[in-house]
């Protein structure tokens, strides 16, 4: 039944497709029912790049399976006459393991040249997404790298970088303006833009970047066993990171570089890696100490999402920005040991680790923090509790997938980060401002519902309700709603509508919470005042 609901993670074809649509003259033949090539549309939809996916399915019918036929081996041969492929890759859907069905045999009865296929048999009902791209990612570089000589000048490859990934175009472009500020060459970026000669050419690099744990890290350990290749694997997300991420990356090379005689890279001023070449790298370490971004420090933050961007964001909103994190956690249970150890020290409870997102909402609705840092999955559920919620890895939408430059990595990334930070925590004060001020006739759909009260004149005439009335009323005692939620007089409640509409559910909240530790039946005015006073409001 889990399928009925969303996942953290797609399915093991969604992961190898990442892969295989990142490449040059690479094609995916899927052995599946019809419907498996979702991932056309979706990466149609969100890559926004002119190439098309190469994909195609084997369609496995019922009447096939009735005859004892397969389709595949004529898959492969058409796939090859129109397509002329360098490699066509063969992934099996979960029917086919059902089946039991021998994809080698199947395909070598094709005619295609047995150099030209890469079966790619992994189960698909044990393997989800990040790991299926990660281990085909590393099949290939197995499969295709090969000794050679070493550029002269200093060089590395960028590893991990696929179709659909978060902010992808945007953290490259990030990633090769600081090499090129270093003056240091990029050899091969895989498997986004390469082809099977790229991978061939892996090992002529002196050094291996893989920033992400989720992709390419594996890679980069094989090609560092078997080249004796050097990697860095540290993600460069924040200022700080950005800066320790730079001077490890020249001092690997520059002790490769003594190896063979090549003088040292040298640390240029910090100015040059601006956009303009004149200013600071970063507008953070300044913003961070301003009047706005001060209060921030006692503000609560909550991050959940994948290895990577959870270990990278709970350290820049708590040592760059200074807010307080109350909690975090990660969906991909192979890595949870990995963000534990990095997270060691940040967090004030255990790791939370799971792939249900109706138990991560739970959390965010206990904890109400002030801003949440998740997938979108997060999003929704923060927004029907009025909280804010920044997308920082994926699942996302197609807001992340943006044709213009925000990166996550390096200096301009943390910029990037920090505004995000601040516009989604103060989101929604124009429309407070409105409320508070006049609406000047408009409506909206989270208005007052209820009716304003009138308060009757000696002449029977209505008084504008926007006076406020002296008259106090004693509440009668009213017992908890069938849900069990504080019942509110209508004029505590007149006062909660002018509180901003993105922290009402939390004041509602804190303020129940408040008034039954007072062993109080109903929260009036009174009481919501008492509530204020006790919570710092």
């Amino acid at each position: 039944m889990r399928l009925a609901f969303w996942l953290y993670e797609g399915t093991a074809l969604h992961g190898i497709s990442r892969v295989t649509n990142s490449m040059k003259g690479v094609h995916t033949v899927y052995h599946a029912p019809q419907g498996d090539d979702y991932i056309t549309a979706t990466y149609t939809m969100l890559e926004r790049t002119p190439q098309f996916p190469g994909l195609s399915i084997s369609v496995v019918r019922g009447r096939d399976l009735a005859q004892g036929v397969s389709r595949l081996p004529t898959t492969l041969q058409q796939v090859d006459h129109h397509y002329h492929p360098e490699l066509i890759v063969i992934a099996p859907s979960c029917s086919t393991a059902l089946l039991q069905e021998d994809l080698h045999q199947l395909a070598a009865h094709s005619g295609v040249p047995n150099e030209r296929l890469m079966v790619y048999a992994l189960n698909p009902f044990r393997v989800s997404e990040n790991e299926a791209a990660d281990g085909l990612f590393t099949e290939l570089v197995k499969r295709y790298a090969v000794s050679q000589e070493k550029t002269a000048a200093p060089s590395v490859n960028i590893l991990g970088f696929t179709s659909l990934g978060f902010h992808l175009r945007a953290n490259l472009t990030s990633i090769t303006r600081m090499l090129q500020t270093l003056g240091i060459t990029v050899n091969v970026v895989a498997p986004w833009g390469s082809s099977i000669e790229d991978f061939g050419r892996l090992p002529a690099a002196w050094l291996n970047i893989a920033p992400y744990r989720e992709i390419g890290v594996n890679a980069a350990a094989y090609l560092e066993e078997t080249f004796s290749m050097p990697s860095l694997t540290e993600a460069p997300l924040g200022v700080e990171p950005t800066m320790a991420w730079l001077r490890s990356l020249l001092a690997k090379l520059n002790a490769l570089g003594a190896q063979r005689g090549v003088p040292p890279l040298a640390m240029p001023n910090l100015k040059a890696f601006s956009l303009d070449g004149l200013s600071a790298p970063s507008g953070v370490p300044w913003f961070a100490r301003t009047a706005d971004m001060e209060s921030f420090s006692n503000k609560k933050a909550f991050v959940f999402g994948d290895a990577t961007h959870t270990v990278g964001m709970v350290k820049f909103l708590h040592d760059e920005l200074g807010m307080q994190i109350i909690g975090a956690g990660t969906y991909l249970e192979q890595h949870a040991d990995w963000v534990r150890k990095e997270l060691e020290g940040y967090l004030p409870s255990a790791l939370m680790v799971t792939d249900r997102f109706q138990d991560v909402a739970q959390v965010i609705e206990d904890e109400m923090p002030d801003l949440v840092c998740g997938t979108q999955m997060e999003r929704h559920s923060c927004r029907k509790l009025d909280v804010p919620c920044m997308v920082v890895c994926p699942p996302t939408h197609i807001e992340n997938h943006l044709l213009g430059y925000y990166p996550f990595f390096g200096f301009a990334g943390a910029d990037v980060i920090a505004d995000r930070v601040y516009l989604s925590c103060k989101l929604g004060l124009e429309k407070h401002l409105i409320d508070f001020f006049g609406d000047a006739g408009l409506e909206y759909e989270d208005a007052p519902a209820t009716e304003v009260q009138k308060v009757q004149s000696d002449g029977n005439e209505d008084l504008s309700p926007a006076v406020e009335s002296t008259a106090t009323v004693a509440p009668e005692p009213i017992e908890l709603s069938d849900d069990g939620e504080m019942k509110w007089t209508d004029e505590a409640e007149t006062m909660l509508k002018k509180v901003p509409f993105f922290v009402r559910k939390k004041v509602r909240k804190n303020t129940d919470t408040f008034a039954r530790s007072i062993g109080e039946p109903v929260v009036t005015v009174d009481v919501f005042r008492k509530a204020k006073e006790s919570l710092g409001g």
